[in-house]
C-alpha cells in the first residue's frame, strides 16, 4: 500500500508537529538523504531541520544512518522514512476517524439541529429550548437545520475509509489464516501417516531380527566346521606316526 501524500503529512503533523511537513516531502520516495541537502532543499537552518528530524526520529518516523566525511572528517547522518510504521500509525488514524464518524452519524440521524441564519453557531433541540431558540450571541432566531447533505457526506466519507482500512488491515488477518490452514493439513497429514510408520517400523524390526539369526546361525555353522576341521586335522597328523611304527616292527 502507497501512503498518499495528505496521509503521510496528516500522520507526521499529528506526531511531531506541523513545522516537519517541509522535510517530510522532501523525504518521501528518497533513501538516504543527507541533512545538510535537506536543509538546502527546505531553506532552513540546519539546526532547525536537526530538531524536526530528531522529532520524527523519536516517533520513529524515520531511520538513518551515519557515515564519516572523508574530506572533513566529520560524520554525517543520512535519513530515509519508516514507510512500516507511517502506514501503521496511518491504519490507527484512520480507524480513529471512522469511530468518530460513526458517532456523529448517530447523532446528525438522531435529533434535530437548529442554527442561526447568519451561521453563528449551531445547537440540538435541548440545546436551542435553553436558549428560548434565539441565538446566544447575535439574539436572532433559530432556524431547523436540513442535515441530509450532511449524513451523505458523513456515509461517503465513512465508505471510503472502509475501503482504506480493507486494503491495510486484512493483510494481518489473511497472513494469519494460511498458517491455520497448513497446521491442520499438516496435523491430518500426521494422522493419515501413523497407520503406515508403524506398520513400516514392525517390518523393519523383523528384518533386523532376521538379520541377527541368520548372523548366529552362520556364526555357529562357522564354529563346528572349525572344530570338525581341527579334528580331522589331528587325526591326520596321528596316523603317519602309527605308520612309522609298523614298518620298523617289520623290518
Amino acid at each position: 500500500m502507497k501512503v498518499p501524500s495528505k496521509l503521510l503529512e496528516e500522520v507526521a503533523s499529528r506526531v511531531a508537529g506541523e513545522d516537519v511537513i517541509p522535510v517530510v516531502r522532501a523525504l518521501k520516495n528518497r533513501r538516504d538523504v543527507s541533512e545538510f541537502t535537506l536543509a538546502s532543499e527546505t531553506k532552513m537552518e540546519i539546526n532547525l531541520v536537526r530538531n524536526m528530524l530528531y522529532r520524527l526520529y523519536n516517533a520513529n518516523l524515520v531511520t538513518s544512518i551515519k557515515k564519516k566525511d572523508k574530506k572533513k572528517g566529520w560524520y554525517i547522518y543520512y535519513w530515509t522514512l519508516n514507510i512500516p510504521r507511517v502506514r501503521q500509525l496511518a491504519r490507527n488514524l484512520m480507524k480513529e476517524r471512522s469511530i468518530q464518524l460513526t458517532e456523529r452519524l448517530a447523532r446528525e440521524k438522531s435529533s434535530h439541529f437548529y442554527m442561526c441564519p447568519t451561521q453563528c453557531i449551531r445547537l440540538n433541540f435541548e440545546q436551542a429550548t435553553d436558549f428560548e431558540f434565539k441565538c446566544p450571541e447575535c439574539g436572532a432566531l433559530l432556524n431547523e437545520d436540513d442535515n441530509t447533505k450532511k449524513i451523505k457526506e458523513i456515509e461517503k466519507e465513512l465508505k471510503h475509509l472502509g475501503k482504506e482500512l480493507k486494503k491495510t488491515v486484512p493483510v494481518e488477518v489473511r497472513e494469519e489464516e494460511p498458517e491455520k490452514e497448513v497446521k491442520v493439513k499438516k496435523a491430518k497429514s500426521k494422522k493419515a501417516q501413523k497407520g503406515p510408520k508403524k506398520k513400516r517400523v514392525k517390518k523393519a524390526k523383523k528384518k533386523a531380527k532376521k538379520a541377527k539369526l541368520k548372523k548366529k546361525k552362520t556364526a555357529k555353522k562357522a564354529k563346528k566346521k572349525g572344530k570338525k576341521s581341527v579334528k580331522k586335522k589331528a587325526k591326520k597328523a596321528r596316523k603317519p606316526k602309527k605308520a612309522k611304527k609298523k614298518i620298523k616292527k617289520k623290518k
